[in-house]
């Protein structure tokens, strides 16, 4: 079974910069995006054989969730149970037979880190979540988690200590949740592997010299460990700041 998830940094800017080309070529059984950047109405995608599912925020042209699925879920769940958070469109849940998919847009503490609060408290309910959830099934995790966990995850660790990102308590709630039951499947398969970046900075020819940050991940229950077929990144895909991130599961 293959997964794919993407920040596409505004879906109808994506769309016409070669989305449903590589939509279509990865050919994926559920294909998850964060930050769409808009509401109800706003896109037509024609995704055939796909069932559609958003999650749009509140606010206009901010955040936002959708999942496109092959196969009709038993479930969804818009939200992870708080009014908090839940207005602003960051999570998605599916629930399949054998497992559930989770779509999250982790928030970002910003660049004076004015939301680290936010965000902290953002992860403990998170956590939380995700851990009820694998008291049922096993459960995939996805989306732009917003933090490089180890130095190996970002090209130049340490001017960039303490940044939003790559905060100590940032970096320290992602491994309260590796340590819960879940496991980070690109590192699981390649734990030594370096040079592997999901986002790059606009800035001039900062992807071009691959300074990146891997701050999008599959994170699955560990329970799951035996069925990871590959995981890696899609660093050629254009069309965002971020390139996908896949998955292949043999369910």
């Amino acid at each position: 079974m293959k997964f794919v998830s993407w920040n596409v940094n505004g879906i109808r800017a994506c769309a016409g910069k070669g989305f449903l080309d590589y939509f279509r070529k990865a050919d994926a059984d559920l294909f998850c995006i964060q930050e769409t950047k808009l509401q109800e109405g706003q896109i037509n995608l024609e995704l055939e054989g796909y069932k559609q599912f958003w999650n749009y925020a509140e606010r206009k042209g901010y955040s936002g969730t959708a999942i496109f699925s092959k196969e009709q879920p038993i479930s969804v769940q818009y939200g992870i149970g708080s009014d908090e958070y839940d207005c602003e469109g960051r999570a998605i849940t599916l629930e399949f037979e054998s497992f559930y998919i989770v779509n999250v847009y982790t928030p970002n503490s910003q660049r004076d880190l004015a939301r680290l609060g936010f965000r902290l408290e953002w992860e403990d309910r998170l956590r939380d979540y995700l851990m009820q959830l694998d008291r049922k099934k096993p459960v995939v995790l996805c989306g732009d988690l917003n933090v490089a966990h180890h130095e190996i995850d970002l090209k130049n660790p340490k001017p960039n200590r303490g940044n939003s990102g790559f905060t100590d308590e940032e970096r320290g709630k992602m491994s309260r949740l590796l340590s819960s039951g879940f496991i980070d499947s690109f590192r699981y398969l390649h734990p030594d592997k370096e040079g592997v970046y999901t986002w790059w900075s606009y800035m001039n020819k900062v992807r071009e010299r691959n300074i990146g940050w891997r701050i999008d991940y599959f994170i699955v229950s560990e329970t799951l460990s035996p069925a990871i077929l590959e995981a890696g990144a899609e660093c050629m895909v254009m069309g965002s700041d971020h390139c996908p991130v896949t998955l292949e599961l043999n369910l």
